[in-house]
């Protein structure tokens, strides 16, 4: 090649020593670009409210505000509730707000209305990945939009898109759903505050279908942990998410006593109704709200029907509660295997109360009968090698090994609940009974049934809820499939109580062998399917769809400790009618049909039956959604738009350490996670992708300790730097070869 001349050579040098300052104000451009969303600093806030932290050091971006009004219908064993979300923008820019929150297990989701100013726009219900790209495509364009999906059946996401600067949007969301009786106590609860989950780690599979050709598979036993860790505020910061609660009860009977657990209220009452009001006002949202009512002695229901006429179909809501005649005087022999969780999230109030309610376990144990005890947390321990004799002397060992736990950890408790299951001894002599006490803080909830319905054999399952935020989804379908009961005590006070009525249950025989006769030539469909066994003190709750006007006899049998009962009911036209006993007949199936498919089978054609009932039926579920849209658009062209999770409180009677680790200081900010947990506590950093894969901007805000667009930024201009050192080395070796061989020469 032939040489450069001197003033190409000077030109060559002149891009090289350019190339670096252009490529930097180049990604100071790109990055300065970004910051025209208006941030703050903690010294400029003149109010209260929950900083994040934003792209540019010592800058952060205001979280919307949210408040929560609920308003509950009780007329007899049905509730009807609104729950009402306020969502504010306290920022100047147009953000997405992102709230996951906690519904009864049980609840039929019905209703989504989003109120700006005078006008309220209806949700709809369409297949969840239509609903999503409905919104996501309002949301890019500008709109107003809401969409309410299930992560769980006790556990939702509501997505609110172009809350403007100062602006506020209401959320109205309804849902029906039948009210807990055990013994002649009825309840109800209504959950507040999402618990932080415990999510397992994937792990390396060795049969699996692979997706690549590198020889490994990886099952995540929680697929969709990113959609089930909000952020969680710590408590040095203050709660959010005030709630104002008001309850109209319409017993139906005469009302004997009225107690509301863990929250202070205001009663105005007469015989058989009451309204009941927070005393406070609005609570923070961070633990459950119970409510239980008992009758007077004599004005004890044992049967209730409801009707309703729907799409020319009537709809039954049954309840029956069966003769139980006295307590049996001698207990059948047992081997009771009793499980107590010891991870992070007991610490607190939930530790002394797991405690206290196995040692009062332990003291009901008869001589005759054999035990063992079993604690987790991300370790598992067995305590004897095997069930052994409940003696003084392993009692006084359980005891002490009891007494001795403390809360910390993870929640491993898949090994935990395997261990339980087994059954070495296989005595069938013994009625083989498991109880776990825990809070359920867990999100994998499904690998866990999966190992209830394959380990469980005779053994019957019994589940304990500790804690005032318990996950009552998965407590309660364990022990639906572990065909026992579910017990939740929400504090110290209700140990001796539940735990009396727990014994009662476990020390006399289940009602089995449940069966409905229904009248000649009437088509049915009930559920539950097949019926569950009953525990003392419990009624039976039947939902079923038969052909309208439909009339005649229904008789309920079962036995009970070898005796065989039987009960009749009159099917009228004339049974009360109730509003939404239809969309109760819906969720039941759906739950029934989310059970079966856990036990296996055709998950496509379950999936395919849910999703009809669901859509048909109006309700949200795991394959449907709720979603409204405002056609009007609201924000500018031009406008970015911010994505920001709202936090929720941790709930009450936990520790924030033992569940996060050691907490960053940052004043104002959220902490980061550094526990096994792996909550998100920072705002979600993905930019929104339009339909072109392109970002839409936004701010850019940490998922982890690490400021990704400074590094970015700084990975570019080091990569400049380098490529200039590159091209002036290439110039110099090109230009410079004659004079250094002359140099060698003289």
């Amino acid at each position: 090649m032939a040489a450069l001349s001197h003033a190409t050579e000077h030109r060559f040098f002149r891009i090289a020593a350019l190339l670096p300052l252009a490529l930097v104000c180049l990604v100071l451009s790109l990055v300065g670009a970004r910051a025209d969303i208006s941030f703050v600093k903690p010294n400029d806030m003149g109010h209260g409210g929950l900083l994040l932290k934003g792209s540019e050091p010592g800058k952060y971006v205001e979280a919307p505000a949210l408040a929560t009004d609920v308003d509950i219908q009780v007329t007899g064993p049905i509730a009807r509730t609104r729950v009402t979300q306020r969502f504010e923008n306290p920022s100047d820019a147009w953000v997405e707000g992102v709230y996951v929150f906690p519904l009864p297990d049980n609840a039929a989701v019905d209703t989504l209305k989003m109120v700006i100013g005078d006008k309220v726009i209806e949700g709809e219900i369409k297949p969840k990945e239509e609903a999503r790209a409905i919104y996501e495509r309002a949301r890019d364009a500008g709109q107003r939009a809401s969409l309410v999906e299930q992560e769980r059946p006790n556990l939702f996401t509501n997505s609110v898109a172009n809350i403007g600067p100062g602006e506020t949007i209401i959320i109205q969301i309804e849902y029906q759903e039948t009210v807990r009786q055990s013994n002649s106590t009825f309840s109800l609860r209504f959950p507040m505050v999402v618990a932080p989950r415990y999510n397992p780690q994937p792990v390396i599979a060795h049969t699996v279908e692979f997706d690549n050709n590198n020889g490994w598979g990886v099952v995540d036993p929680v697929p969709d942990r990113d959609r089930i860790e909000p952020p969680v505020q710590h408590p040095d910061e203050g709660p959010t998410n005030p709630v104002t609660l008001t309850l109209s009860l319409d017993a139906g009977f005469e009302i004997d006593r009225i107690i509301s657990h863990h929250h202070d209220v205001r009663i105005e009452r007469s015989e058989r109704n009451a309204t009941l009001t927070l005393k406070e006002g609005d609570v923070p949202a961070d633990r459950d709200f119970e409510l239980t009512w008992t009758p007077v002695a004599g004005a004890e229901p044992t049967a209730a029907l409801f009707r309703e006429t729907w799409n020319g179909e009537d709809y039954l809501l049954l309840m029956v509660t069966p003769p139980y005649g006295e307590v049996i005087a001698t207990p059948p022999t047992r081997e009771v295997i009793f499980v107590i969780d010891n991870s992070g999230s007991m610490a607190g109030e939930s530790m002394p109360q797991a405690k206290e309610s196995l040692l009062k376990a332990l003291a009901r144990l008869k001589p005759s009968d054999t035990f063992n005890v079993i604690r987790f947390d991300n370790t598992h321990e067995v305590l004897f090698d095997t069930s052994v004799r409940a003696d003084r002397e392993n009692l006084s060992i359980a005891r002490r090994f009891v007494r001795a736990l403390e809360a910390d950890g993870g929640t491993e408790m898949l090994p935990a609940l395997q261990a339980a299951l087994q059954d070495p001894l296989n005595d069938t002599s013994r009625l083989r009974q498991v109880i776990f006490l825990t809070d359920g803080a867990i999100g994998n909830e499904q690998q866990l049934f999966e190992a209830i319905v394959n380990n469980a054999g005779r053994s019957r399952l019994f589940t304990v809820g500790i804690g005032s935020a318990p996950n009552s989804y998965f407590m309660t379908r364990a022990a639906e499939m572990g065909r026992g009961t579910f017990t939740h005590i929400g504090s110290e006070a209700q140990v001796a109580e539940r735990m009396k009525e727990l014994f009662l249950k476990l020390e006399n025989p289940a009602m089995t062998d449940l069966a409905l006769v229904w009248p000649d030539g009437v088509e049915v469909e009930a559920w539950p399917t097949p019926l569950p066994d009953l525990y003392r003190g419990e009624p039976i709750v039947l939902s079923a769809k038969i052909a309208e006007g439909a009339e005649g006899r229904l008789r309920l049998t079962g036995k009970s400790g070898g005796h065989v009962w039987a009960i009749d009911m009159q099917i009228s036209a004339d049974a009360p009618n109730r509003v939404g006993v239809s969309q109760l007949w819906a969720r039941r199936k759906i739950a029934s049909l989310e059970a079966a498919r856990t036990m296996g089978g055709n998950w496509e054609a379950f999936d395919k039956e849910i999703s009809q009932v669901a859509l048909t039926h109006h309700l949200v579920s795991r394959l449907t959604s709720l979603v409204a849209v405002d056609k009007t658009p609201a924000r500018p062209g031009g406008e970015d738009l911010t994505r920001t999770d709202v936090p929720l409180n941790l709930p009450a009677g936990w520790e924030f350490d033992k569940v996060f680790g050691e907490p960053v200081s940052a004043p104002n900010i959220q902490r980061a996670n550094a526990g096994a947990y792996r909550t998100m506590l920072a705002m979600a950093p993905a930019p929104m992708m339009d339909a072109n894969a392109q970002a839409t901007g936004g701010i850019a805000l940490p998922q982890t300790a690490s400021d990704a667009p400074t590094l970015i930024a700084q990975g570019i201009i080091s990569l400049a730097l380098a490529l200039s050192l590159l091209l002036v080395w290439m110039l110099w070796q090109h230009s410079g070869a004659a004079g250094l061989t002359i140099g060698r020469r003289r």
